[in-house]
This record gives structure tokens, sequence and C-alpha cells, in this order.
């Protein structure tokens, strides 16, 4: 019987691939990082070719390290990067643009003019009028490069979020289809009918024609066909935005639970079951996950653009650090920041304030500010922007968190996780396995093609790590956080 599930986690500056056998235990792993492009102050972009060398980079590299035969493989799981916009052409697979990154602000200025119809958009599709999402930069893209709109009404065009993308390219262009999670990132899908929306697509000009199936985020989608590094026939089955395959891999099965992945960004989500819930404190509500033919599971959601990017910015940026697992010890130099504040605000800021024009600011900097007080209040601003976040949250839902599970590469960082406990006053619960994202698309692949037969079988499989518990005063922590508020009116 084919054992193994293989996961293909493409993430904002590389992707990761996992083997992985039916107890969850990872037999190869390989990451391939690829280009970030900037073509001016505000836009991200990335090249698709590279994205998908990086695919099949990583892809070999799993499967060697693994070494197991590839036939043994049950089926592929997906998870990605989400809001970034992906035109290719059907003919050739290939992009006609580069692909519009999560993080690029090119249409804060659309966003603005539509600003009267925020309130259609928050009650169909639970998601503020942003930049962030991918609705407009479809749209950016149909209207500024020369040819593609005509095209696209032609049905010459395909639009996807990379979920999309890897799966067209998986299956030799074949399958042309997204998941509910994905799908519910666009600013044009229902989340109540989980359908695209006929209205808010007419509103941003996106032709129908463009769009992919929107599918669950459990179930065979189609067959890998001319993959290289892959042999024809492997059930492509498992999809989810890397955010809810990091709930569902934090096994945060039950309304209430939440978990925060410390990524490029930082993105705080908790379960709200099968009926979406409103936000009146600058969340999202979005899809968490659909299994087969069972109902859908929500979340409320809040982000931050930037989280392992500030760290990036001290490192590419200032040269402060030579690479980022430095941070921690040099930020350890020092018992505090010394009364500098970093707000991180290099791409706007996110949930829930909403505000694509802020910009980061380092305030409180003395003749005494050293290279360790920066990279200190660097960490402290990542973990400030998730307080905020979980204040709305706990707001929205009028109730207390008892835990938080975090995952991601910054979970490692025992500083970091230690003041987040420290401002959050719950308990950080870290889990042995921090690439959760990568283990929720195996596992929603594996439940398709019955490698599991349940959630459960995850449950048992979760291994926790570390705790962390608030030490700090509590007066320190009002101290520190009104500080903060204060750096944030600044940015």
């Amino acid at each position: 019987m084919n054992q193994f599930v293989l996961a293909i986690d493409q993430g904002t500056t590389g992707t990761t691939v996992l083997v992985l056998d039916a107890e969850l235990s990872v037999r190869g792993r390989h990451t391939q990082d690829f280009p970030q492009i900037f073509p001016q102050p505000g836009w991200v972009e990335h090249d698709p070719e590279a994205i998908m060398a990086s695919v099949e980079a990583a892809v070999r590299g799993a499967i060697g390290q693994a070494r197991i035969d590839a036939r043994q493989i049950a089926g592929i799981g997906i998870t990605n990067q989400r809001e970034t916009t992906v035109l290719w052409d059907r003919a050739t697979g290939r992009g006609v643009h580069n692909a519009i990154v999560w993080q690029d602000r090119r249409t804060a200025e659309r966003c603005r003019e539509l600003k009267h119809l925020e309130p259609l958009f928050r009650e169909r599709t639970g998601l503020v009028l942003d930049p962030y999402f991918s609705g407009t930069k479809v749209a950016w893209l149909l209207d500024h490069v020369p040819g593609l709109r005509p095209r696209a009404e032609r049905g010459e065009l395909a639009f996807g979020t990379i979920d999309s993308f890897l799966v067209w390219r998986l299956t030799g262009g074949r399958v042309h289809v997204t998941d509910v999670s994905n799908a519910s990132r666009t600013l044009l899908m229902n989340l109540r009918t989980l359908a695209w929306d006929d209205e808010l697509l007419g509103i941003l000009g996106v032709p129908r024609a463009l769009l992919p199936d929107v599918r669950a985020c459990s179930e065979v989608y189609g067959e890998t066909q001319g993959f290289p590094g892959l042999p024809d026939g492997i059930p492509v089955a498992g999809m989810a935005g890397d955010q809810q395959a990091a709930l569902f891999g934090q096994t945060c099965f039950d309304v209430g639970e939440a978990k925060c992945t410390f990524g490029t960004g930082a993105f705080l989500l908790m379960n709200t079951g099968e009926a979406p819930v409103a936000s009146d404190n600058g969340l999202l509500t979005t899809v968490a996950w659909r299994i087969g033919d069972a109902p859908a599971i929500y979340a409320l959601e809040g982000s931050a653009f930037i989280a392992g990017a500030a760290v990036q910015w001290l490192r590419d940026g200032l040269g402060l650090i030579g690479t980022a697992s430095e941070v921690e010890a040099l930020a350890a130099e020092v018992p505090d920041a010394g009364g500098v504040y970093f707000v991180p605000a290099l791409t706007g800021l996110g949930a829930p304030y909403w505000r694509p024009d802020a910009r980061g600011v380092v305030c409180g900097l003395t003749r005494g500010t050293t290279r360790a007080h920066l990279a200190r209040a660097t960490l402290e601003g990542i973990a400030f922007q998730n307080y905020d976040v979980l204040e709305a949250m706990q707001r929205d839902l009028s109730r207390p968190m008892t835990a938080l599970k975090v995952d991601g590469g910054a979970a490692a960082n025992d500083l970091l996780m230690q003041f987040q406990a420290d401002l959050l006053g719950v308990e950080i619960v870290r889990p042995a396995m921090l690439e959760t994202t990568a283990l929720g698309a195996a596992f929603l692949a594996g439940l398709a093609v019955g490698v599991w037969s349940d959630e459960q079988a995850v449950r048992r499989a979760w291994r926790e790590e570390r705790r962390f518990y608030r030490t700090m005063d509590e007066q320190d922590v009002g101290a520190r956080i009104a500080g903060w508020r204060d750096a944030v009116r600044r940015a």
C-alpha cells in the first residue's frame, strides 16, 4: 500500500517540501528559496517560473532524502502563500506577468476609491477593502498590462492564487481549481454560498472566465501528469491557504482554539465553528477548511504583514546581523529594549488598524541605543502587533483565550515567545514540529486518499515541545503597551 504523503508548502520566500509517513514522521525535507522582486516602493512581485523551479527542486530534494520510490506516494497536499495573484496562459501554463505578492500595496488607491462599498464586501466576503487581497490585484493586471483584459474575456487566460497555479502545473494543465480557504481571501467569494459572487466580480472588473472551480480542502482534484520528478498518476488531494493549513495542523478542531504562525508575517486564527462570525474590531472572517461534503468550518483572523520579514530587514537592509538566527543572541545582550519601540509597518499596518499608508517607525532612540536594543525592539514589535490582534479577537468573541499554539520559523525564538507570553498573559504552547503548515496540508491530502481515517489521528500524533508563561509584572506590561500605542500613533 502507498503510505507516504508529499506536502508542498509554497511560501513567500521559498518552497519547503516534506515527505511524511502514516505516523506523521518526516522522512524527507527540502527547502528551496527564490528571489524577491521589488519594482518600486510598496510593490512586491515573484516570477511564477522561479516559484515553479523552487517547487521542482524541493520535490526532488525531499524525495531523494526520504529514499523512497515516488510511486509510493499516496497523495499530494498543497499549502501556499495566500493572496499572491497569478495570471497565466491556458495554452502554455506560463505566467503572463510576474505574480503580485500578498504584501504588495499598489492597489491602495483603488481600495480607497471603493471604500464606500466596504460594508457590502465585509458582509459578503468577511474581508476589508485592502490591497492585501487578490481581487484588486487581478483587476490591476488586467487594466495595466497591455492586451490582458481582452485575452481574459476571450478565455485565453487563467487566474489563480498559488494553489491553483501549482495544481494546473502538477496536472499538466488539466485541472483549474482552488479550495474554499484560498477562495475566501480573494474579495470575490461569498462566505455563505462558497461560490463566486457575480456582483462583486462586476464591481472589481474580474471576468468569470478567468476563475477556477471552488472545491473542498480535502478531496481528489486530479492526478500528476508530466511534472518533473514525479511519476504520472499521483492524486493531488489536499489544499489550504497557509494559515488555515497551520490551524488544521495545530489540531485546532474545536471552537475557540487558536494558533499564531510566525512567518514572513504573523497570522493569528481562531476556530469559530460552522457559522461565520462577523468582527466589530477590525478582524477578518474567513473559511478555515472544508472536508469533502461536510459543512465548512470558519475562523476569525488577524494578520500582521511583517514579522520574520522585520528580522530579514535587520539583516539585509541594515546589516545589523549576518543571519536571521543571530537576532536572538544579539537581543539577549540587553535586559530590555531601553525604551526603543519599533513599529514594523514596512508594508502598512494590518489588523486591527488596516492602514496601508502607515510606515515603519523606530522611536525612543538615545545616545545609549545599541544594535542589541534595535534587535530586541524588533522582536518586541512583532509581539506587540500580536497583542493588538488578540485583544480584538477576544472582544469579538466575548471570551478570554486560555492558550495560544505557535508555529513557524520565529516560534523557535525563546526570547520572542517569552515576551509574547508576558504581553498576552496566556500560555504559549509550542509543538515539537514547527512546520504545522505543511503538516496540515499533508493531513488534508491523506484524509482524502485514506492514509488517515479521521481528525483524531492527527490529534494523537501532535506533540507539545514547551510552554511559556507570563513572568513580567502586570504594571510593567501596562507601561510597555502604553509606549507601543504611542509608537503606533506615530506610524
